[in-house]
């Protein structure tokens, strides 16, 4: 049988996590942002669990690692109470502007601070006359979330290199679930029980977690990893394509235009020439980067 184009798992991926992630922000509408994101973290670990079997730590050190890695998986899914408050292209771009960051902190080219600066020309344009203004709580909450993400790139690196598979994100995904159910708990309680909250919260986990994992574990056995990022940046594009599709947000031309300047942004950060390039590559080598993210 013919495997499918890598590119295409990898566009595959993309796709599903946000239009996972649209199904999220209407699971949070309905049963509040801990809710879906216990359900969504909650119910990732049982099949990651599944799937991967883990064992679990042999030192302290892989310890550490795990709960660090599963924390800052906790800390990216503030993704969804700032949902609440955003479209969800603006929340993707403006999640993506933390390993953005962490890329262009990490290299001393002069390319990479033109892609800063079209990086802060697209946030900018969320603001800019004749664009719709945005509310600070949701800002802040993405860029928290956006922030979280870099850490894991850092985590998810380390991780890789000291284990195969999928066994220390299944941990971590676990961790992070052990530190948001009972909030979604405390929230709702036994609303979240719900045969069609439970559905939807499947629905979720398989979407933005188990689905888009297993196609990136695929990808990247068959992909550059500059290739894997700059596929990467396609998702405020696709975040904004599933605003329109799933929820009927509808952003301005100006809204479109800061997507692509953070996109474009995010791929400049990545693309690194094939010799001669000392730089790190953190967004990219950083392997499935959002297998247990927003």
């Amino acid at each position: 049988m013919t495997k499918p184009p890598a590119p295409a798992l990898m566009l595959g991926s993309v796709l599903s996590i946000q239009f996972g992630q649209a199904l999220g922000k209407q699971l949070a509408g309905a049963v509040g942002a801990p809710g879906a994101v216990a359900l969504r973290l909650g119910l990732a670990a049982v099949l990651l669990l599944l799937l991967y079997r883990p064992s679990l730590p042999r030192s302290r050190t892989d310890l550490l690692l795990v709960l660090g890695f599963g924390t800052a998986i906790a800390g990216m899914n503030l993704i969804y109470p700032a949902l609440l408050f955003l479209p969800l292209g603006l929340a993707s771009a403006l999640q993506l502007l933390g390993p953005v960051t962490l890329a262009l902190l990490t290299s001393r080219r002069l390319r990479d601070g033109g892609c800063a600066a079209l990086a802060g020309c697209g946030v900018w344009l969320f603001h800019a006359p004749g664009g719709s203004g945005v509310p600070l709580a949701g800002v802040l909450l993405a860029l928290a979330a956006g922030a979280s993400m870099a850490a894991y790139l850092v985590l998810s690196g380390k991780a890789g290199s000291r284990s195969a598979g999928g066994g220390p994100l299944a941990l971590a995904v676990t961790w992070a679930a052990v530190l948001t159910v009972p909030l979604g708990i405390a929230d709702r309680g036994a609303e979240l029980l719900a045969p069609r909250v439970l559905v939807t919260g499947i629905a979720v986990a398989v979407l933005s977690a188990v689905l888009p994992y297993s196609l990136e574990l695929a990808a990247l056995r068959r992909l550059p990893t500059r290739t894997v990022g700059v596929l990467t940046s396609l998702e405020p594009a696709s975040a904004g394509l599933a605003g329109v599709l799933v929820l009927d947000e509808h952003l301005n031309v100006v809204q479109w235009a800061a997507l692509a300047c953070v996109g474009a942004a995010s791929a400049g950060a990545v693309v690194r020439r094939e010799k001669g390039d000392s730089g790190p590559r953190l967004l990219a080598e950083a392997g499935p980067s959002r297998n247990g993210r927003r």
